[in-house]
């Protein structure tokens, strides 16, 4: 007898490969994402298996030890393979990789297979040349040690998630999901993913990038050549401050005021102030109920249009979007 059932889809073969200091949820999130990933019928798209060196134990960071079911053999047959972040290890600290993984991860990216970082598994891709002048991601905590560490990637510190084709890599934690949902949407278009999504209590896309979540501390001010005027600006960032009045209040001239400022901050007065006045409206949209409007006015960009304008090219996302995410409920 013919059967008329439709068959079950192949599953696409995903290798997800856990070094020493791997970071929990960085390491359930694959599994937990591409296996929400089913049709209609509730068949999975994804088969995701982990292994480590040698199917060894090893260490996370959450204190607990990673028993694999596999060795670096899964990456033979694998469509995908995905890196964890790691919070220590020779990767992270000085850019190397034993030749047993990184043997195993350019044979795999050289059969074809996709292959993809979560968070400061950049490091490890990094590590073994794949990344060599292509753009990536990673945490924007690790961002400074990842370019001096690997100066030959063009690192990208503001996205979530980068696509450069047959490599992909993420920033940190969170994002991990977002390039996850990116690879079901990539592979079984925007239906699929919205629903993994929704069965993982997700947002299917989240808007903007790392910049809005990048800590930004104020630096103490020091007694010499422009830090009094500075510290004295930021307690005014919501009255015109030109750069004649700055350049009065530090008792100098236009030019020499300007050629100090750059000289300690390595910004025009003109940037440092931009800089500081999102900052501190992205501060009153986290702690107060005050409208737009009000703190555009209180930081000193005058209109809500303006500082929506500041909002979408530094952080991308608006005003109201912000604080929807970073507000207390």
């Amino acid at each position: 007898m013919r059967n008329n059932r439709a068959m079950a889809p192949s599953r696409h073969r995903v290798a997800v490969l856990a070094l020493d200091h791997v970071v929990g949820l960085d390491l359930g999130t694959p599994s937990q994402i591409l296996g929400a990933a089913r049709d209609h019928d509730g068949n999975r798209f994804y088969k995701v298996r982990t292994c480590t060196p040698g199917g060894a134990p090893v260490r996370s960071t959450a204190g607990f030890t990673v028993l694999p079911d596999h060795g670096l053999d899964l990456l033979e047959a694998a469509d995908t393979v995905i890196v964890p972040g790691i919070h220590d290890g020779p990767p992270l600290h000085s850019g190397v990789l034993t030749s047993e993984v990184a043997d195993a991860l350019t044979t795999a990216h050289a059969r074809g297979a996709r292959i993809v970082s979560i968070c400061t598994g950049s490091f490890v891709l990094a590590a073994t040349g794949l990344l060599d002048g292509r753009p990536a991601a990673t945490h924007w905590a690790h961002a400074d040690r990842f370019v001096g560490l690997f100066p030959q990637v063009k690192l990208d510190a503001d996205v979530l998630f980068v696509d450069d084709g047959e490599i992909l890599t993420s920033a940190g934690v969170a994002a991990g999901i977002d390039l996850c949902l990116h690879l079901i949407r990539r592979d079984h278009g925007t239906e699929v993913a919205n629903r993994a999504a929704r069965r993982c209590v997700v947002p299917p896309w989240r808007d903007g990038g790392q910049a809005q979540y990048t800590e930004r501390p104020v630096p103490p001010p020091t007694s010499t050549g422009t830090a009094a005027t500075r510290e004295w600006a930021l307690r005014r960032l919501g009255e015109p401050l030109t750069l004649e009045r700055l350049a009065a209040h530090a008792r100098m001239s236009v030019r020499t005021f300007t050629r100090h400022f750059r000289d300690e901050t390595g910004l025009s007065p003109a940037q440092w102030l931009l800089r500081h006045r999102t900052d501190r409206a992205r501060e009153l949209l986290e702690s107060s109920d005050l409208s737009v409007a009000r703190i555009a006015r209180e930081t000193g960009f005058g209109s809500a249009a303006a500082l929506r304008q500041r909002f979408q090219q530094a952080l991308g996302v608006s005003p109201l979007t912000y604080r929807r995410t970073f507000a207390p409920r």
